[in-house]
């Protein structure tokens, strides 16, 4: 499966992932620990790759980010 790039980077809530990360006040390895949790399978370095956009976020991860990260898909996506 070929993953394509946008403007650079594999996924585009990156930014908004660490911007709604830091603003609970959690740490990379606190993330994935909930993710897991929640039953998404990421370590922390996942999370880094997530944040600085050089991972894929697939459908469900971006569900359980947005659980986790109380925030919305519109939020994470940049729709406003």
């Amino acid at each position: 499966m070929k993953i394509y790039d946008y403007n650079g980077k594999k996924n585009i809530c990156g930014d908004r992932v660490r911007a709604a990360r830091k603003n609970l006040g959690l740490s990379q390895e606190n993330l994935a620990a909930r993710l897991q949790t929640e039953g998404v399978n990421i370590e922390r370095d996942s999370v880094s790759r997530i944040e600085i956009g050089t991972r894929f976020v697939a459908d469900f991860e971006l569900v359980v980010l947005c659980k986790v990260l109380s925030v919305s898909a519109n939020y994470l996506l940049g729709i406003e």
